[in-house]
């Protein structure tokens, strides 16, 4: 990589690594540090890669994706955690809303990493149907499948969050 193009790489990875961490840290499921090797690994690929790459976010967000899939792939166990059960709530004040970000971040993490996937990609990243297969490699009915399952286990490990009014909900 010549200088002007390592420069460009800095650049990109100044300006869009919150970003792209944040993805990371959903599809790691919160876990910090497999978020940062997702995102490292990722942008090293993308560096690899760097004179090839006409839009360098997109691409390393796919890579990000794909890593991802070989990693639940590789299939390791994970032990699930017990939580107590979360007091309720009338309303949303500051300190509700970070309760609730929390119950929904440690929901996440004890979905499988495929439920997961397909909640980040269609309701984090907003992507259709079609595109979140894609993405996975699979069809869109496993797709839609897979939304509906993870969705419903989301309400069984937080019932709290049905308790929500839609306006709170999309907070």
């Amino acid at each position: 990589m010549d200088d002007a193009a390592e420069r460009r790489f800095r650049e990109f990875v100044e300006t869009r690594s919150v970003a792209l961490m944040r993805l990371a840290y959903l599809l790691a499921g919160g876990d910090q540090h497999a978020a940062e090797d997702l995102l490292q690994t990722a942008l090293a690929k993308t560096a690899a890669r760097w004179g090839s790459v006409d839009n360098p976010e997109p691409y390393v967000r796919r890579t990000m994706y794909r890593q991802q899939v070989s990693n639940w792939r590789r299939t390791r166990r994970r032990r699930e955690t017990q939580v107590g059960v979360l007091p309720d709530r009338a309303g949303l004040d500051a300190a509700s809303a970070v309760d609730l970000k929390l119950t929904v971040r440690t929901a996440l993490a004890r979905l499988t990493p495929k439920q997961r996937a397909v909640l980040v990609l269609r309701f984090f990243e907003d992507l259709p149907e079609a595109e979140v297969a894609r993405i996975l490699g699979c069809g869109v009915g496993t797709v839609r499948s897979t939304t509906h399952r993870s969705l419903a286990r989301l309400r069984e490990l937080a019932p709290e969050l049905n308790a929500l009014e839609p306006e709170e909900a999309r907070r």
